[in-house]
């Protein structure tokens, strides 16, 4: 069964009351366009800056998780709700929160991999100075196939979408906000290369660049198909990318590229 599934690239400022307004009125622009699956950037509601997580995290079921389950169930779709700074226990996590048609929980990722980096004449950035990372990988079912979500710096690490591949996913949707060191560099070809390996769409929303904002992010939303094509992609600027998503095609690839069923894991 085919499903149109938007990413929302929009611009993230520092008042989180615009940030969800804005986010509502693009979610509802692409529930209009036909989307029954929408996906918002990470940290769409705070200024991706180690200074703002801590200030803007939510606890329990907050402002944003409300939002998210109240426009879920009022378009009557399915929902990744980009990401949030989550505080749990005195900890903050960078999390994605999931939501079905009826504007249930589904899904709760918290980033694995946090961005710790140094490029020499390029950026530093060092998440673990105010993140805490999660522990586990995440799977939900939908009436079209699984889905698996992560998020951002997750995508450098394989194994992880192997695992959901072996698990039955069809479709991840990634959150992130690639910098403009590695954006131009490695954007494009790390999700053609998930999708590739592991023979399934693989959809990467971030948000839109801000030339005045402390982080100027990549852009570039894109939604690339099995055979590693891109079937839905934007520029820098604030956009709705929408493309059709058919879990059979998926199948189709892996059936005539066998891959799974050369795999020899006794030997890795």
């Amino acid at each position: 069964m085919t499903f149109q599934l938007a990413l929302c690239q929009m611009m993230v400022t520092d008042n989180k009351k615009l940030n969800l307004s804005k986010a509502g009125s693009m979610l509802r622009q692409a529930a209009d366009k036909g989307a029954a699956m929408a996906a918002l950037p990470e940290m769409f509601n705070c200024p991706y800056s180690n200074k703002y997580f801590r200030e803007y995290a939510e606890e329990g079921e907050g402002q944003t998780l409300e939002f998210l389950s109240d426009i879920a169930k009022e378009l009557g779709i399915y929902l990744i709700g980009g990401s949030i700074p989550e505080l749990d226990d005195g900890k903050v996590y960078n999390t994605s929160y999931s939501f079905n048609r009826e504007g249930e929980l589904i899904g709760k990722h918290r980033k694995i991999h946090l961005f710790d980096i140094d490029i020499k004449g390029g950026i530093r950035f060092m998440e673990s100075e105010t993140l805490s990372p999660g522990n586990k990988s995440t799977v939900f079912d939908t009436e079209f196939c699984k889905v698996g979500t992560a998020i951002c710096y997750d995508v450098r690490f394989p194994e992880l979408f192997s695992s959901m591949t072996l698990d039955g996913v069809k479709l991840v949707i990634l959150p992130g906000a690639f910098n403009m060191t590695t954006g131009p560099a490695h954007w494009d070809l790390t999700m053609r290369a998930r999708a590739v390996d592991n023979q399934l769409y693989f959809a990467a929303v971030s948000p839109a660049r801000d030339l005045a904002g402390s982080y100027h992010a990549y852009g570039h939303s894109c939604v690339v198909n099995p055979w590693g094509e891109f079937c839905g992609k934007t520029d820098s600027r604030e956009s709705i990318v929408l493309a059709e998503i058919d879990p059979d095609y998926a199948e189709d690839i892996r059936s005539q590229l066998p891959l799974l069923k050369h795999r020899r894991p006794e030997i890795y």
